[in-house]
């Protein structure tokens, strides 16, 4: 190498140590390699959210109310929940009220919001459906099917645990955001101490949530049908009559142990239907905390699968033979394909 070569390269050298110590640089490294932020939920769980201000902050109140289950899995740890949620819809004079009873049970693992969960929900139609997510995989089955493994539903085992636990989020919901707690004082609860609260109907006003600002429903071409208007008019004309009740918040991590509610929602006669009230009644307890369930995956299940993609599968499954064109190879398929489940193995 001659003097003029190691003087270039010396003086690249430098240029690049001159560089590495530029503070827009260093602050760009210090991004790329800096730990992964926690996911947000964990971030949620470490917020502190005193129980003895929830009378008194309505944001305090409705972070509480509205506390997700992978929230309260990393507050808690591992636990049983167990929800019974009764509906009854009576109209005017002359007709028969309408009743629904739903069971909601859950058992989460330890692991947090990553953690094993079992969830089932049964309701008084002889319905429900089953989801379990054990060591990172997911099982589902409807209440008489048999489990499938589901290992492209992104994100459907920790929808179904938000919902199955989200009780008394949404009778808040359904009440406008109403549902007010006044203190009673202590209670031991589970060997916990925790803050006894009764329920009654606040007034309207400042609930505590940012109100969403949704763009406006789209009209299909031929009109609303009579069942979406009856929907509409109950979501958009329902007043709150009364609620009373009980919860039961832990002192020491802000998640609600124990509810008991009981309110009455009236919608006023309009084009789409009659006055009508609906009558619910909620009650949910947690046991079993810091109780490791010892999750197990189901012993036999059907595997992953495709939907028959078209008529042409539909048929196959249905043992209907195809209508092929003359000299097409190939005999028509008049069997069950492999992949899916037998005509017995669901609803």
């Amino acid at each position: 190498m001659t003097r003029f070569q190691k003087f270039t390269a010396a003086a690249v050298l430098a240029f690049a140590t001159v560089a590495c110590q530029d503070p827009v640089d260093k602050a760009a490294k210090a991004r790329i390699f800096s730990p992964e932020d926690p996911p947000k939920v964990v971030a949620s769980a470490a917020e502190k959210l005193p129980p003895e201000d929830v009378a008194d902050n309505p944001r305090v109140a409705r972070r509480i109310l509205s506390m997700d289950a992978a929230e309260v899995t990393e507050r808690l740890g591992p636990h049983s929940y167990k929800a019974t949620v009764s509906y009854e819809w009576s109209g005017g004079q002359g007709t028969v009220p309408v009743k629904l009873t739903e069971t909601r049970t859950f058992r989460a693992g330890p692991g947090g919001v990553s953690g094993d969960f079992h969830g089932l929900l049964e309701n008084s139609r002889d319905q429900g459906l089953e989801v379990m997510r054990v060591g990172g995989q997911v099982f589902a089955r409807n209440r008489y099917g048999t489990f499938r493994q589901r290992l492209r539903d992104r994100g459907m085992a920790e929808r179904t645990r938000a919902e199955l636990t989200g009780a008394i989020r949404d009778v808040d919901a359904l009440f406008r955001g109403r549902l007010h707690l006044a203190p009673r004082g202590t209670v031991t609860y589970e060997g916990r101490t925790a803050w006894n609260y009764a329920v009654e109907l606040g007034p309207e006003g400042n609930t505590g949530t940012t109100p969403q600002v949704l763009p406006a429903l789209l009209e299909p071409k031929g009109g609303r049908d009579e069942t979406t208007k009856r929907r509409l008019a109950f979501f958009e004309n329902r007043t709150p009559k009364s609620l009373s009740g009980e919860v039961v918040v832990d002192a020491q991590t802000s998640v609600v142990l124990k509810v008991r509610l009981d309110g009455r929602i009236t919608v006023p006669a309009n084009d789409a239907a009659g006055a009508a009230e609906l009558r619910m009644v909620l009650e949910s307890a947690l046991s079993e905390i810091g109780k490791d369930p010892q999750l197990k995956p189901p012993e036999s299940f059907l595997p992953d699968a495709d939907k028959p993609q078209g008529i042409a599968d539909a048929l196959d499954r249905f043992g209907i033979p195809r209508n092929k064109p003359e000299g097409a190879e190939g005999a028509p398929s008049t069997g069950t394909p492999a992949d899916e489940p037998a005509d017995d193995e669901g609803n």
